[in-house]
């Protein structure tokens, strides 16, 4: 009986996983499909790497990407810091009001971020800071996730260690950096997931505040390149940008899947 509801519990798995993997093959095939048969209902083993170089050609996508890099690599080192600092001011240190603004930071989590695209706007309008990589990325160089899951770290880590820095004369500031810090890795490797695949795919955000094709994301770039008139209706082309998208994060997660779960895993989140 073990056995047989073992088995069943596999064939569900494979059936979801099946199931997740097949818009994935859809955008591989079509992308490597020649343009006169895109729109054929027939199967063809027929591959060419014409779709991918008309993208390449006809959209600035290495600037998409440059973008893409600048704000999702700039946003997370930002966030380290604070992210940082935060968690361990929740988690070892005493202040008035700690639990009431704990309770506001987590309160922050679900409140949706559309809600405050207009204030938000408003801000960037008045700092001048519209249609800057730096506007897109100033909202986000908080994260009330990324506090809560390094603070839940944090509190697992033996007070002890703080209490004998502190008799070698170690002040908060390097306790934080010498001790947490490098001890939070695998809740700084989940929470770094989270972040890069999020703003990697972050589109409305960016779409409301830049104009200009310096300061577009991919996610922008590839909307406007579907939309032309030219690409609207070639499947190929388009399921051709939209697996250059797509490609660096499914790279990434191939090479490091057994990291993520395991950072996942030990950071307690399931």
């Amino acid at each position: 009986m073990a056995l047989l509801r073992k088995v069943g519990l596999s064939a569900v798995i494979y059936a979801i996983a099946i199931l997740w993997a097949i818009p994935l093959v859809w955008v591989v095939y079509m992308a490597f499909r020649p343009q006169s048969l895109s729109l054929s209902s027939g199967i063809s083993l027929h591959f060419t790497f014409d779709n991918l170089k008309c993208v390449w050609e006809a959209a600035p996508f290495l600037v998409y990407f440059t973008n893409t890099l600048i704000i999702v690599i700039g946003i997370f080192a930002v966030q380290m810091v604070t992210v940082t600092m935060a968690a361990y001011a929740f988690a070892r240190l005493a202040f008035a009001g700690k639990t009431i603004v704990f309770l506001v930071f987590l309160v922050q989590i679900m409140i949706p971020v559309d809600v405050l695209i207009f204030p938000e706007y408003m801000v960037l309008k008045e700092l001048s800071l519209l249609d800057t990589k730096l506007g897109i990325m100033i909202p986000y160089f908080g994260s009330a996730l990324g506090i809560f899951l390094m603070r839940q770290h944090f509190m697992t880590i033996p007070a002890d260690l703080e209490e004998a820095a502190q008799m070698e004369g170690a002040t908060k500031w390097r306790i934080l950096w010498t001790i947490y810090f490098p001890l939070a890795r695998p809740a700084l490797l989940s929470f770094g997931l989270v972040s890069v695949s999020y703003h990697w795919n972050n589109f409305v955000w960016p779409l409301i505040v830049t104009n200009s094709v310096e300061n577009r994301p991919l996610t922008v770039g590839l909307a406007l390149f579907a939309k032309a008139a030219e690409t609207g209706a070639q499947w190929s082309v388009t399921t051709a940008a939209t697996l250059l998208v797509i490609a660096p994060l499914l790279i990434g997660f191939l090479f490091f899947q057994r990291k993520f779960i395991n950072s996942f895993v030990s950071s307690g989140v399931k």
